[in-house]
């Protein structure tokens, strides 16, 4: 299992049980991610912690607005790229796609704005 699909399934079972609090491993790419979903306001916090020389990633999921549906797009074994014009707009703009483009790892909202295209992550609303 690869790391994003680790990463949203904790995040999915843990909304589905109204857990709050999560612990996932730590990758630069997860906390981008997170840092994203942190901004749009699924999450509450995000603390990256190291113990016993394992870096982890302790999340609060937010009460107000938590996650109804969250899907890993592209895998390792099927990778989906889109151009900027294609950018996928889940429930009609209402939930959002991390895309990974040539600057970094953002929202499909602003990818659009810049005119980029990129690897389609996840989506979730």
């Amino acid at each position: 299992m690869d790391s994003i699909s680790d990463l949203l399934t904790r995040i999915r079972n843990a909304a589905a049980v109204q857990k709050s609090d999560v612990n996932v491993s730590y990758s630069k790419m997860n906390e981008t991610i997170l840092g994203i979903f942190k901004r749009e306001g699924f999450l509450d916090s995000i603390e990256v912690t190291d113990e016993d020389n394992r870096k982890q990633i302790n999340i609060k999921i937010s009460d107000k607005k938590a996650p109804s549906h969250i899907a890993q797009i592209s895998k390792p074994g099927r990778r989906i790229y889109v151009k900027s014009k294609e950018m996928p707009k889940p429930l009609r703009g209402l939930g959002i796609v991390v895309v990974s483009t040539s600057t970094g790892i953002v929202t499909g909202r602003e990818a659009a704005k810049k005119g980029l295209g990129g690897e389609v992550i996840c989506e979730i609303w």
